[in-house]
């Protein structure tokens, strides 16, 4: 086989879609060809992972564990692939030859030729700060803007909205005053393409205490609407009833962008799941998530409704308390609601979950640039509502934040975004 041939090959395999022509071509020239009989293992589970596998000619079976079924998801036909799993560096199951096989090969040490590289890649430097940056346009108005970067779900991300809202709203109380809840609501569906116009409204400033609400706009109607709460420091009683569980440290924990990599190869995870994640386009995000109990869920998979993980902000931020706690206050949505969602997912349907209001309480003073533990449930859902609890422990174990969401649970369907309510 040649190696226009290769490449011609490579092109269709979704793993390396992104990939540019010279990168194709440079895996090409490193490859190699290993054959089997039906029958004959490809890859032992638990065996060290040596390199990555894209099927040629023939088929391939994934084997579950024993006592569990064999579906033709886990069967590998041409243009399929696999390789690491979630799990360390071996393979996650036995891979055997269903027929006749032929695989091209690329070994471990030529791997990184499977990384894309951008500006993105190469750090998202405090991006969440510029995400967060007010344009102020009169003493109580203020601007904000989505970024290319930013994250983005068809519409305005609702961490976005209340991260920004409550920076509008902390510039217009004084240094002393730090937030220490806020209470939102998501009214209509945010437009991507055109500014974010935050209108503050100064409640009540008093010794102490201030209050703000912030209603922010687009086309001249309210999309989202926040009230929130600034106190100044004061010395009285504590105590802490909630205790941080016993988690793995972040730092032996993989990042959400490894974990995307991982999933992409991992035979265990059904082939056209596997498909959609490696052509999928998901810019990096601006914070560093790290799951404490990795699974295979996707989101045709029943779970339970709970979830723990260490986040942090990407780059180092100034020392600003406003700022931190707009930063915690953007990242709380970025999984909240999912929750909600996990019960309630199965094979051939997709559920959407739309956040309807956000509430947090700030405890005590935090870092969103030094690890934060978020800790989530869901105790119910009716009436296609789902609920949600979370709180956020810094490493020492403190309780810094408490949080509630109840989001819309619907089926997803393909829409094409508009501007408009929600509902």
């Amino acid at each position: 086989m040649d190696t226009e041939s290769v490449v011609e090959f490579l092109g269709n395999v979704a793993l390396l879609r992104r990939l540019p022509s010279s990168s194709l071509r440079r895996i090409a020239d490193v490859v190699v060809f290993k054959r089997y009989e039906r029958g004959d293992y490809v890859v032992r589970e638990d065996e060290n992972v040596d390199a990555v596998y894209f099927l040629l000619e023939g088929e391939a079976q994934v084997l579950r564990s024993a006592g569990e079924e064999n579906c033709s998801e886990l069967l590998l036909r041409r243009f399929d692939f696999f390789g690491r799993g979630i799990f360390g560096d071996t393979y996650s199951a036995d891979v055997v030859a269903a027929s006749e096989l032929t695989c091209i090969v690329l070994k471990s040490e030529h791997c990184p030729l499977l990384e894309t590289k951008s500006d993105k890649d190469l750090e998202t430097h405090c991006l969440v700060e510029r995400i967060l940056y007010m344009d102020p346009l009169d003493l109580n108005v203020f601007r904000g803007f989505t970024l290319p970067d930013a994250p983005t779900f068809g519409k305005v991300f609702g961490g976005q909205l209340v991260g920004q809202a409550l920076a509008a709203a902390s510039k217009t109380v004084e240094s002393t005053k730090t937030v220490h809840n806020l209470h939102s609501y998501f009214l209509r569906v945010g437009d991507l393409d055109i500014p974010i116009i935050y209108d503050v409204n100064r409640l009540r400033d008093g010794n102490n205490f201030a209050t703000r609400r912030v209603d922010a706009r687009q086309k001249g109607k309210i999309i989202f609407t926040l009230i929130a709460s600034f106190q100044r420091e004061l010395q009285g009683f504590t105590h802490q009833e909630s205790t941080m569980p016993h988690v793995p440290a972040p730092e032996t924990l993989l990042q959400l962008d490894e974990m995307r990599e991982r999933r992409k190869t991992d035979p265990l995870l059904p082939r056209d799941y596997r498909n959609k994640v490696a052509t999928g386009n998901i810019a990096p995000w601006p914070v560093d998530i790290r799951f404490c109990e990795p699974n295979y869920a996707t989101e045709h998979t029943k779970s339970p409704p709970r979830l723990k993980y260490w986040f942090r902000a990407k780059g180092k931020l100034s020392d600003d308390q406003a700022l931190h706690r707009c930063v915690v206050a953007f990242a709380s949505d970025l999984i909240f609601a999912c929750v909600s969602v996990n019960p309630h997912r199965r094979k051939g349907m997709s559920v959407a979950a739309l956040s309807l209001d956000h509430s947090m309480w700030f405890h005590r003073p935090l870092r969103a640039d030094d690890w934060l533990l978020f800790v989530m449930v869901s105790p119910t859902g009716s009436e296609s509502r789902g609920f949600a609890t979370g709180e956020m422990f810094n490493r020492k174990g403190e309780l810094v934040v408490s949080l509630t969401q109840e989001a819309l649970l619907k089926e997803a369907v393909t829409i094409k975004p508009t501007f408009g309510a929600k509902l």
